[in-house]
């Protein structure tokens, strides 16, 4: 085994050939394969990872125009050494070309028997015809076209064309390639967002509006901080944060948590509550309870209380006091992501129309669940992280249509990000510089 290769680019190449070929969620491949490279590749090797992920339409684009044949008869290993490539060629352009062609061929011999002679004479067309050449034959004026030119998949182009407009549209597309915000959560348990940011080792900025918001301006290491093991923030985007404020839970009251791992919700709405009152928790899969157990713990989120349940049956007929009568539910459903893709470089090419319809129809169930739980007069949130009507405003529209006895309400203890006045609110990644969140907040007569 060569051991020229540059660390970060074999890093990078075997997470995109597990994402690719084994199916394997990006992230996790990332952090199986990446524990022992030191800082600086660590970071070269996820940017090339995620990025060649999420660039897998456009690069194949220009693949199949150079090699002069459609990518699905180029052995896999290959075709992982070209996008990789290509990718840094056409979108980083820090390297010498030399190297990360040299580079590619490398790995390419290494991954397959023959064929690395392909690899080296489409990356040297490429350099040849430079990446703003390349890049300058790209359009969006059809949806099929900004669909290949922002890699999404063609008929996510054509949902987002039709629900929100061609310049939305294509605006939205182009900040999923965008690195995504890094914002955390002070925990007001233990300490506020300025004594947080004060103790942070890199740059940060302040939220106008969401007080316990501090957004990151450089690259830093969550997981390992010792104020993370500390309890002192959450890693959490600021859509995330409006969900609880839009509950506006208040101390003393019990809430419940539907489909809650993993935990960073509860947490806040406990955080909200000052500690006092009761957080139910509810979670299906035992080993993510495990984890939004100790996510609470870590958080000193003492009156959060796990149950491992399943929420569509949560609430049935004859179901104990304990899941009943509660003052305030927040139904945050399994769905298709599709507001996340900034940081889920391989969600895109995982979303279908098919699986769209499939949890449209669950998060339905799970609605009506955590309806039946609430006393008269309480309020319920529901909230997805995606773009996609038929799980946001159609869902909504349905609900309303069958329970008479719910009306839209206003947005809670805070308006900022279009959460103003009794109507559902989509923030934007392109307009809002923050995840897709869709919140609708509903109260019982």
């Amino acid at each position: 085994m060569s051991t020229a290769i540059a660390p970060a680019r074999r890093c990078a190449y075997v997470v995109l050939r597990r994402v690719c070929e084994d199916g394997a969620y990006a992230d996790r491949a990332f952090h199986a394969e990446a524990g022992s490279l030191q800082a600086r590749d660590r970071a070269l090797a996820m940017r090339l990872a995620y990025g060649a992920v999420q660039r897998i339409g456009t690069l194949d684009h220009f693949i199949a125009a150079l090699a002069e044949r459609p990518t699905d008869a180029l052995d896999a290993p290959l075709l992982a050494a070209l996008r990789l490539a290509l990718h840094e060629l056409l979108y980083m352009r820090g390297a010498p070309d030399y190297a990360v062609v040299a580079d590619a061929v490398a790995l390419a011999k290494e991954g397959a028997r023959a064929g690395h002679g392909l690899v080296n004479a489409v990356l040297r067309r490429a350099t040849r015809e430079g990446a703003e050449t390349l890049l300058g034959t790209l359009q969006e004026d059809t949806p099929e076209q900004a669909a290949v030119k922002h890699s999404h998949p063609q008929w996510l182009a054509r949902l987002w064309w039709q629900e929100l407009g061609a310049e939305d549209a294509r605006a939205l597309m182009a900040a999923d390639n965008q690195p995504s915000e890094v914002a955390l959560r002070a925990n007001t348990l233990l300490t506020d967002a300025a004594a947080l940011a004060s103790q942070l080792p890199v740059r940060t900025h302040r939220d106008d509006v969401l007080a316990e918001a501090v957004v990151l301006d450089e690259p830093f290491d969550v997981h390992r901080s010792p104020l993370w093991r500390g309890g002192a923030f959450h890693a959490q985007s600021r859509a995330a944060m409006l969900v609880a404020h839009a509950l506006n839970p208040q101390p003393g009251e019990r809430v419940l948590d539907l489909c809650a791992a993993p935990g960073g919700k509860s947490t806040h709405i406990a955080a909200l509550m000052h500690g006092q009152g009761a957080v139910v928790a509810v979670e299906r899969d035992p080993r993510r309870a495990g984890a939004l157990t100790r996510t609470a713990q870590r958080l000193h989120a003492n009156n959060v209380r796990v149950r491992v349940a399943d929420a569509q049956s949560w609430a049935r007929a004859g179901a104990p006091a304990d899941e009943l009568d509660f003052d305030r539910v927040l139904v945050d459903p399994p769905c298709s992501g599709l507001g996340t893709l900034q940081a889920r470089a391989d969600r895109r090419w995982r979303a279908t129309p098919e699986s769209i319809e499939q949890l449209a129809r669950l998060q339905a169930r799970i609605l009506a669940a955590g309806a039946r739980a609430l006393r008269p007069g309480g309020v319920v949130v529901y909230s997805t992280c995606t773009i996609s009507s038929a799980e946001n405003e159609r869902l909504i529209a349905s609900f309303l249509d069958s329970h008479p006895d719910f009306t839209l309400d206003g947005p809670g203890s805070l308006g900022p990000h279009g959460l103003r006045g009794p109507q559902p609110t989509l923030t934007m990644p392109h307009t809002h510089h923050t995840a897709g969140f869709f919140i609708a907040r509903l109260r019982r007569s």
